[in-house]
Formats: C-alpha cells, sequence, structure tokens
C-alpha cells in the first residue's frame, strides 16, 4: 500500500511537471509568434528573422528565403479583421514574395510614417489631436520628427465660406494705396476670402504656435499605427494588437491595392488634406 503511495506521489508529481512544461511551451510559442516590436515587423515581413526569433543575416542560408517569407507572411495580417480581403492578401503575399522580383521593406526608406492619435488641453479642455510622424536622417542617423499635425477645431477655423458672394480687392486698388483694405478685415469670417486661390493653411505652425503660447499641454498617446507605400502600388497600415492567442502585436490591419494616380487621393485621405 505503501508502495502504491509512492507512485501516485511520483506519477502526479510528473504529470504536473509536464503540465508545467506544456504551459511554458505554450508561453514560449506566443513569444516567437507574437510581432511585438515594429522593427520586428520589418524583419519578419522580409525574411530577416527566423522561426525561433533569432535574427538573420546576409551570410545565413535562411536570409530572405522564399520558404520562409512564405510561412511568416500570412502571420503578419490582422485574421481577426472581417474587412481584409483574404484573396486580395494573397495576391499581395504573392506579389512581395515573386521569386524573381521579391518586395521588401526598407526601415530608413521614404514612404512610410506613423500616425499618433494624442490627448491634448487646449484652452483647459481636452481634445484629441492628430500627429503624423516620419523618419529624418540626423548625420549618420536618424530621429523621428512631426510632418504634420490635424486639429479639428484648426480646420473649423479655414472652411470656406460659401454663403457670400465671392470678394476681392479691385485690381486698381494700389492706386488708393490699398486704402479700401479695411472691408478685408471688418468681417473676420470672410477674410479666407481676400487669400491666393491655392492658399492651404499650416496646421503645424498654428500648432507650434498654440504651444508656445500655452494654450495647448499634452497628455498622452491614445493610439498609434502607421502607414506604408513602399510596395508599388499597394497601401498597408500596420497596428498593435493586445490580445490572447498567436495572432498578436503588430500586424497588417488594412490592405488596398490602388494605380499609380490613386495616390495621392489615398494619401490626402489618411492625411486629412481632402
Amino acid at each position: 500500500m505503501k508502495l502504491i503511495s509512492v507512485f501516485l506521489l511520483l506519477l502526479i508529481s510528473y504529470l504536473s511537471s509536464f503540465a508545467q512544461l506544456i504551459g511554458d511551451m505554450d508561453d514560449e510559442s506566443k513569444l516567437y509568434a507574437e510581432t511585438k516590436q515594429v522593427n520586428q515587423f520589418f524583419r519578419r515581413f522580409n525574411g530577416e528573422e527566423d522561426k525561433s526569433g533569432d535574427r538573420l543575416y546576409p551570410e545565413d542560408r535562411q536570409f530572405r528565403s522564399f520558404s520562409l517569407r512564405r510561412s511568416y507572411l500570412p502571420m503578419l495580417f490582422d485574421l481577426e479583421n472581417a474587412g481584409l480581403n483574404e484573396e486580395i492578401a494573397d495576391t499581395f503575399v504573392e506579389f512581395v514574395n515573386d521569386r524573381s522580383t521579391p518586395q521588401y521593406l526598407d526601415f530608413h526608406k521614404d514612404s512610410w510614417f506613423a500616425q499618433v492619435s494624442a490627448d491634448f488641453y487646449y484652452k483647459g479642455e481636452l481634445k484629441p489631436i492628430v500627429l503624423f510622424l516620419k523618419l529624418e536622417q540626423e548625420r549618420l542617423g536618424y530621429k523621428w520628427v512631426i510632418s504634420r499635425v490635424y486639429f479639428k477645431l484648426f480646420e473649423d477655423y479655414f472652411i470656406k465660406d460659401t454663403t457670400y458672394i465671392k470678394k476681392f480687392l479691385h485690381p486698381m486698388s494700389h492706386e488708393l494705396d490699398f486704402m479700401n483694405m479695411r472691408k478685408i478685415f471688418s468681417r473676420a469670417d470672410s477674410v479666407q476670402q481676400y487669400m491666393k486661390k491655392d492658399f492651404k493653411p499650416d496646421y503645424l505652425t498654428i500648432f507650434l504656435y498654440e504651444l508656445k503660447k500655452g494654450n495647448l499641454q499634452f497628455v498622452s498617446v491614445r493610439d498609434l499605427k502607421f502607414h506604408f507605400f513602399q510596395i508599388p502600388e499597394w497601401y498597408f497600415e500596420v497596428s498593435y494588437f493586445n490580445r490572447p492567442g498567436n495572432n498578436t502585436g503588430w500586424l497588417i490591419s488594412n490592405l488596398v491595392k490602388y494605380k499609380p494616380e490613386e495616390e495621392k487621393i489615398l494619401k490626402d485621405f489618411i492625411l486629412y488634406e481632402n
């Protein structure tokens, strides 16, 4: 009876250790499967990291291999996103991993940028502001710089007024020493009608001015995503997903096939330029 008891204790101990090992292996598998960093997204997209998460270099046999990329690329999509067309995603994977003309991402190349949604206090009220950042070379390295800003309140200031007949200064106004200029500033809501045709407000300058005046105070970052235009005639968005399972981390959340003449339209839409 005592021998049976000892055997049962050993069996329970073994099963417990085995279960712990399986649990550790699951955790390890998740660790390897999760694309934890944006740099890692680049490496996996390019086939510069093996399945154990170790960095690969040009002298390594698997570096940018067709088979490695074939296994990695489908894992880089948000598989829970019903809006991602599976057929289009498959076409994209085949295009970037074509044996004769493979396509790779370059961290230091143009045509990709970050979009940061942040909260600011503007004159005491909490407001959302969108910042667009891009990489800029600085001596021997690179740095992130703010390239554009979108703030709904700024946009509202510059909405074109269509309720008035187009206003203008008479072409002979210079002969009057522009004394009729007072009508430009008589109504602030119509001043914009006197600007040149291609006038576009510089929200970034206004943003910096309001910061320096103390009217804007940064609170926190709410969301971050990246926009890629590095693959010819393809656009994709990368977002972070924190959830159970292996399909987590930085993943492709949006994918669009576009024609060359549509690129500007797409960029303007993303940058709130339209």
